[in-house]
């Protein structure tokens, strides 16, 4: 299993965690959406629906809807899908026969490609209401975020890999822990609290992948110890980690204190290495 098998969630589970929280907080009766790939939109996941003719439909570029908005890039609706001038009908049997009049269609898009697209439908003629708009358009936000995120620690694992010639190279284990570092850094200023679970389990996949057996230690830390000993890691000074992780200074010193208290060490550096053998950091 490679590196990126590894640490790479699905992005499928976090596109159909998106689409739960719209239908959840925005009351629309259907939303639903999928990923593309090949330049293809291919719908799986649903919430509303009545009927399965949607499910699996697979959608390419430029056909209606979706792949209007998959095309541009940018989100689009209509008020009456049946007689809309706006998109081609090759979908009309399947939307129709779900009872769906009303759509507004937006993208993912990551480093300027589409890769997913999310609707939210209702039964009745008329626009769509600007609040469910906005919905989906800040959930698009947050994935588009999170899948950025998992591309670049893809992208580093990749480019390391080939240089060296496998993941039990030392310079891919420093890979592993500048990328485990920058999670770390990230979660703590992320403004989007929700994804904050995601980039924590990112950076503590990587701590396991290079230390698969030493979590029976008991050892724990708190969140932001972690962050201080991943920047301490990487050689940062405590007024560099404090700048990095938007802390004061004496905040960092005090986390070091406690964590070099639940390790038995005596120093900085010594916290570190008690980390690393616990699993705790890569």
């Amino acid at each position: 299993m490679s590196p990126t098998d590894l640490l790479r969630p699905r992005d499928g589970d976090a596109l159909r965690a998106e689409l739960r929280r719209i239908a959840q907080s925005s009351g629309v009766p259907v939303v639903f959406g999928g990923e593309i790939s090949a330049h293809t939109l291919h719908l799986s996941e649903f919430h509303g629906t009545r009927t399965r003719g949607l499910d699996g439909l697979l959608i390419p570029t430029r056909s209606g809807l979706g792949g209007r908005v998959m095309d541009q890039r940018a989100p689009a609706a209509v008020s009456d899908y049946g007689s809309s001038q706006y998109i081609t009908h090759d979908y009309d049997r399947p939307v129709l026969g779900e009872g769906l009049r009303s759509i507004v269609a937006v993208p993912v898009v990551v480093a300027g490609a589409a890769r997913a697209v999310m609707y939210a439908a209702v039964r009745e003629r008329g626009p769509i209401g600007g609040r469910v708009a906005d919905t989906l358009v800040q959930a698009s936000k947050r994935l588009s975020q999170e899948i950025a995120i998992r591309d670049e620690v893809d992208r580093r694992l990749r480019m390391l890999d080939t240089r060296t010639g496998g993941p039990e190279s030392s310079s891919v284990t420093e890979l592993l822990r500048d990328v485990h570092a920058e999670l770390r850094t990230l979660t703590s200023s992320s403004a989007e609290t929700d994804l904050r679970p995601a980039l924590t389990t990112l950076s503590e996949k990587i701590a396991y992948a290079l230390h698969p057996g030493a979590h029976q230690s008991g050892l724990t830390l708190s969140a932001r110890e972690k962050d201080v000993l991943a920047q301490i890691a990487l050689g940062c000074t405590n007024a560099q980690a404090a700048e990095r992780l938007s802390l004061k200074a004496e905040t960092v010193k005090s986390y070091l204190r406690t964590a070099m208290s639940k390790t038995g060490t005596r120093t900085r550096h010594e916290a570190v290495v008690a980390a690393r053998r616990a699993g705790l950091l890569p």
